[in-house]
């Protein structure tokens, strides 16, 4: 290649590493993942299984790590201060059914990407389980775990490239 090309591949390079969607820098998002204001999730959901919240913060901080995106869990956030904030709340959570007669679990969210107190993107998302492999020995809890492990999945490759009121996930 001559130097010419050379020179042509290397700006190239640059431009692109200039357009990226997000910046060397982290996220932050709260440890534990609240749920929307006035929604309308059972109870049982609600004082049962009180980790599902911080499941959906440490999922989406692991599966983003594994494509480069380093995500900070933090106590609170404030999408109006500097820097790059991942607020995400969970505004719906099903659970029917059992280990006897079948798992129908259903976990819904919203998210939105901050940069500097700037809206950036949104989404929302949402999973669903009947337990998978060994259901039948696994609680209403765990299944919706399931639900919100896949959903860290989901934001961590749409963190790659926000895209805005996109639905992610089913």
């Amino acid at each position: 290649m001559t130097c010419k090309g050379m020179r042509a591949v290397l700006g190239l390079a640059l431009v692109l590493i200039s357009i990226s969607p997000l910046s060397a820098a982290e996220i932050s998002v709260v440890e534990s993942v609240p749920y929307s204001e006035g929604h309308d999730i059972r109870n049982n959901i609600i004082n049962e299984c009180v980790n599902l919240g911080s499941k959906l913060s440490k999922f989406t901080q692991s599966y983003s790590a594994k494509r480069g995106i380093d995500i900070k869990r933090v106590g609170s956030i404030d999408p109006s201060a500097g820097g790059e904030v991942l607020k995400l709340e969970i505004s719906d959570a099903v659970s029917q059914g059992n280990a006897f007669i079948g798992h129908r679990k259903f976990v819904e969210i919203k998210g939105s990407l901050w940069k500097d107190g700037k809206l950036v993107a949104s989404f929302d998302g949402q999973r669903s389980s009947g337990g998978g492999f060994g259901a039948g020995y696994k609680s209403s809890c765990s299944v919706l775990g399931r639900c919100v492990k896949t959903l860290g999945k989901d934001i961590a490759a749409w963190l790659e490239s926000p895209v805005d009121g996109v639905s992610i996930g089913e």
